[in-house]
């Protein structure tokens, strides 16, 4: 089968297209034939080297945290052959290969059945870089979010950008405000209907003042970090919160304190290892849910077939797309 894979650390060129063995499911796994694949920043972050040793597998590493696909072989787990499923567990292209390749072995646990009227490219772009599935889980589950209150979730064009401020919309907010770096992206982001804050003509702090009549937001989704985050504490109202789930911005942040405590401001660190799983499980079937009843409607930004990995990672990251990157999986000729 076709994979791509890296054997060692570097630029986009080292994601090489290769032959790898056919998977066979052993006891209580499937195997499932893949047939979307998200693009995301943590694949860059390991294949750059830039992800500590015990946090990945040892090298070669086959890229990909979750996928769409077909059970090829059901093996001994009693699914049925041909069910689509969502591909999204624990350590995917981190711990264990992951996802870009044609076909995988999978515990069941991990396989997640699809309903049949929502497609491969739209549920991947839902998964691809989880930033639906954070937003529903900070906002349900780690901040007391109340319907009518106000949300900003900056970055429109990115995962947790778009996916904030559409699963905010869903919960009730009044308003659910994004940021865009350059115009383009803001006028995009206002076509498909959102609040956009253009941050080469205003500062955040500015355009929130605007968008709540000086009050302020009451949650902060904050995927980008860096410099954003002080100015991003000073757009809360009193009482609000900042969840941090993120930093493509950079990982230092200057604070006000005085933000903090005349506001009596909350920070809120955030990351999967905090929920259960039959918290997760649920949360991602409520998605699903929504994604079918077209409540929610995920971004696709490009498509590369497989064979073109390398250019779709640098795309993702030089390009900054407005909308999921993805990876399809037919075979050449096709």
């Amino acid at each position: 089968m076709r994979g791509i894979r890296y054997e060692r650390f570097g630029d986009y060129s080292e994601l090489t297209l290769v032959e790898l063995p056919d998977p066979r499911p052993g006891e209580g796994t499937a195997v499932v034939r893949m047939t979307v694949a998200g693009v995301t920043p943590l694949d860059n972050t390991i294949r750059a080297g830039h992800m500590a040793p015990e946090l990945h597998k040892p090298l070669p590493i086959v890229p990909g945290g979750v996928g769409v696909g077909r059970v090829e072989d059901p093996g001994t787990t009693g699914l049925p052959e041909g069910t689509r499923v969502l591909i999204a567990g624990p350590g995917y292209g981190t711990l264990q290969d992951g996802t870009w390749r044609e076909y995988l072995e999978a515990d069941p646990a991990h396989l997640l059945p699809l309903p049949d009227d929502v497609s491969d490219l739209d549920v991947a772009a839902l998964v691809t870089g989880a930033g639906y599935l954070t937003a529903y889980l900070a906002l349900t589950e780690l901040v007391s979010f109340q319907p009518g209150q106000s949300v900003l979730a900056p970055g429109i064009g990115g995962s947790v950008g778009f996916g904030g401020v559409e699963v905010a919309r869903v919960l009730g907010a009044a308003t659910a405000i994004s940021t865009a770096s350059t115009t383009e992206k803001a006028v995009l982001g206002r076509k498909a209907g959102y609040d956009v804050i253009d941050l080469s003509q205003e500062s955040l702090r500015e355009g929130v003042a605007r968008l709540t009549d000086g009050r302020g937001v009451d949650v902060v989704l904050d995927g980008i970090g860096g410099p954003l985050t002080g100015e991003a504490l000073g757009s809360l109202a009193r009482s609000g919160t900042l969840v941090s789930v993120g930093y493509s911005g950079g990982t230092q942040a200057s604070v006000n304190v005085t933000d903090l405590i005349w506001k009596a401001l909350h920070v809120q660190g955030f990351k999967f290892a905090l929920f259960r799983p039959s918290v997760l499980g649920a949360a991602i079937t409520t998605l699903l849910d929504w994604l079918a009843a077209g409540t929610i409607s995920p971004t696709i930004g490009t498509v590369f077939p497989l064979e073109q990995a390398a250019q779709a990672q640098r795309h993702l990251m030089e390009d900054r797309p407005f909308g999921r990157v993805l990876l399809t999986f037919a075979a050449p000729g096709q």
